[in-house]
């Protein structure tokens, strides 16, 4: 459980430090530490089947390194050991971000015949310059073996949003070093790069991006998880995606339930759409923002034809491309009308912006029954700092709720923190007490809304400068242009506040169970027994154990 405290951590950043953790673009690329020497290393895919071959590509200052393979899951088993491999220092592109750092293979190997699916992390170790160890940590996905799986869960891992938080080599989909002036977002990103530090592993004591201090009147909020990053030589956006931060907490929680699970990444939803319908339910969580075309197909599909999808994950956002075998994602975002090709020449329901923008024509509520636009900021910055911290209940009556002991206006996950950072929601009225969709965003027929809590998409504080807000007013503007056409005060004034919600609503012959937040994770790491049985209470159905 979080021990709420009222003073920030000190990390030992001096004030201006703390500014450029915040307000600075700071990221990881080769050569950056110096006369230490460095490691890194990356896959030539993100996920694979049973058996096949999987080649490393490293480049390293020592010449040789030695190789761990661990399977991360209720336990951390090494299914891999090598030593003495050899390696060099490989040239990279500048805009390997965008285009790969093509390097040369280094290592081959191939995955066991009776490694589970699930996430392997590979640690590499070396001798740096000055005979102090280096290291680099990557991660790949073993995909279960074709088949019908009844009683067992299949969670599919955020990747879309891995993808466009990866800032290594300095580049993403958030700040970068493209354009003219080097200073841009890249609207498209590579997978063949390292991932970031603390995208696949992380101290126990890293900060996650909700506040966990009692904040005392007339405080400027601050960005802890910023600051710790900066001081500690962590990516920036550790905390906003990965497998460390997010997708782990669930899988491991599950195992050590007693829950069969698999994994695979959103790129089998892409490519292999069929994979799903050998599972009963389908799971997805954390933070769970970037997804295609035919991502969403393959989900409605499933539903359609009786499948239960759990989703315990917020910020249903942007739609995106693949390219290149799947290589690349395509997303131009905020500058999707000006920018993307397939605005003006293409299929104009395949640009690359928000689900909501009226020419793709494809409301994100319709596959999950909540979006981002309608939602985002809870507990981060001046984003509602001392707001709900868990889901004030409305519809404890609900199946999902049995054996919790909630009442009407309890506070779900409270003490977990499960309310945050980023958050799904619809627009709604109360009528007699209870939330009801107004039907704006399309929700789907026979939607409940089960739980509500505020958020913002708009910094509004007046005890933080405004050249010191990370957040700001950008994300109200841009949702105020999608949703009425343009951005001016009034359609802000409008648009700028939202909510997170859990839904519950039929759809074809299946189902679907919606916690729209981030950091329901967080109540499965911390063992909060209230969030735990909700969530076994959906499982459990969903599964028809």
């Amino acid at each position: 459980m979080v021990h709420a405290r009222s003073d920030f951590p000190d990390f030992g950043l001096t004030e201006s430090e703390r500014r450029e953790a915040v307000l600075g673009h700071y990221y990881e690329y080769p050569g950056m530490d110096g006369d230490r020497g460095e490691i890194w290393c990356y896959t030539d895919a993100w996920s694979y089947e049973p058996g096949a071959r999987v080649t490393l590509f490293v480049s390293s200052t020592a010449p040789t390194f030695a190789i761990e393979i661990f399977r991360d899951g209720a336990s951390v088993e090494v299914v891999f050991e090598a030593e003495n491999i050899s390696a060099y220092w490989q040239e990279t592109p500048d805009q390997c971000s965008v285009e790969g750092c093509g390097w040369e293979a280094a290592f081959d190997f191939n995955i066991g015949a009776e490694w589970p699916s699930g996430a392997y992390r590979v640690r590499l170790t070396a001798e740096g310059r000055k005979g102090a160890p280096i290291a680099c940590d990557h991660l790949f996905i073993v995909q279960p073996a074709p088949g019908r799986k009844a009683g067992r869960i299949l969670q599919v891992a955020a990747s879309g949003t891995w993808a466009a938080y990866n800032s290594w080599g300095g580049s993403n989909h958030y700040q970068g070093i493209t354009g003219p002036e080097r200073n841009q977002f890249a609207p498209i990103v590579s997978m063949e790069r390292p991932f970031g530090r603390g995208f696949v592993r992380l101290p126990a004591t890293a900060p996650r991006v909700p506040l966990e201090i009692t904040l005392p009147p007339a405080t400027v909020p601050r960005y802890p998880h910023m600051e710790w990053a900066y001081a500690n030589g962590y990516s920036k956006k550790y905390a906003s995606a990965g497998w460390a931060s997010y997708d782990s907490h669930f899988f491991r929680w599950a195992e050590s339930a007693g829950y069969g699970i698999d994994l695979v990444t959103q790129h089998e939803l892409h490519f292999s759409p069929d994979l799903i319908g050998f599972y009963d339910c389908v799971v997805f969580v954390g933070h769970d923002e970037y997804w295609t075309w035919e991502m969403r197909d393959a989900v409605d599909d499933y539903v359609d034809r009786g499948g239960r999808v759990a989703r315990f994950a917020g910020n249903f956002m942007w739609q995106t491309r693949l390219e290149n075998a799947g290589k690349r994602q395509v997303c131009y975002k905020y500058r999707a009308r000006a920018e993307d090709p397939f605005y003006h020449a293409g299929d104009i329901r395949r640009v690359t912006n928000s689900w909501e923008a009226k020419e793709i024509g494809r409301p994100g509520a319709e596959t999950f029954g909540l979006n981002a636009t309608y939602g985002l900021y809870a507990g981060w910055g001046g984003c509602a700092p001392r707001g709900a911290r868990g889901f004030p209940i409305y519809r404890p009556e609900h199946w999902a709720f049995a054996g919790t002991g909630i009442y009407y206006g309890d506070v779900l996950g409270a003490d977990s923190h499960i309310f945050g950072y980023e958050v799904d929601g619809l627009d709604y009225v109360i009528r007699h007490g209870l939330p009801e969709p107004t039907g704006e965003g399309n929700p789907p027929e026979g939607l409940q809304i089960l739980g509500l809590g505020l958020s913002s998409l708009k910094e509004e504080s007046t005890d933080i400068p405004a050249d010191t807000q990370f957040l700001g007013d950008e994300d109200a503007l841009f949702v105020a242009d999608v949703l009425a056409g343009n951005h001016g005060e009034t359609a802000v004034e409008r648009y700028k506040r939202g909510a997170g919600m859990i839904v519950n609503f039929p759809r074809g012959k299946g189902e679907v169970f919606h916690a729209g937040t981030c950091e329901w994770v967080s109540g499965l790491l911390r063992r909060d027994p209230m969030v735990e049985r909700v969530t076994a209470n959906v499982l459990d159905r969903y599964l028809q154990r």
